[in-house]
């Protein structure tokens, strides 16, 4: 059995700082790990997920601005493609993680939005096509309907 202690963790039930691990679980892409973990003091368990965080990226917007890499505004055009549809937030995290794989194998300290588009749309594409649709229609700014048909005949083309 492994135990650790952490010091800046405190137990949701008690507030103790006295916190062991009992076992840990890695994702299959390798970007998180949940923890399962104990309060010594009043025995409550409880679980945490650790994941990897793009830091220090900078994105570097279509006008030339520049700007820290946020998750959220990906978490949200990801939310916003995939409404209705029948995912969960874990999906939506696997989904996410993914992404965030690709933006880090490019190792590069600034990266382009449209090179962030692109990712986001590979991905969706695999994920799920009415989501890249819908990711597709917003962030290519179809400007009419034959754009959008081709889209979706070179999608039902390649599948």
């Amino acid at each position: 059995m492994l135990f650790l202690f952490l010091h800046n963790m405190f137990c949701p039930i008690c507030q103790s700082p006295d916190i062991k691990v009992v076992d840990s679980r890695g994702s299959t892409d390798g970007m998180s790990i949940r923890r399962r973990r104990e309060c010594t003091a009043c025995e409550y368990r409880f679980s945490t997920l650790e994941q990897i965080e793009l830091l220090d990226i900078i994105v570097i917007k279509r006008t030339g601005k520049r700007e820290a890499y946020q998750r959220d505004k990906i978490l949200e055009g990801i939310k916003h493609s995939l409404i209705k549809l029948p995912y969960g937030q874990e999906d939506i995290d696997q989904l996410l993680f993914a992404i965030e794989r690709d933006i880090q194998k490019k190792k590069q300290r600034e990266i382009s939005s449209k090179v962030i588009g692109d990712i986001v749309m590979d991905q969706l594409k695999a994920f799920d096509h009415v989501g890249y649709i819908r990711f597709a229609s917003i962030y290519r700014a179809f400007s009419d309907v034959d754009t959008f048909k081709e889209t979706v005949q070179s999608l039902k083309k390649n599948s």
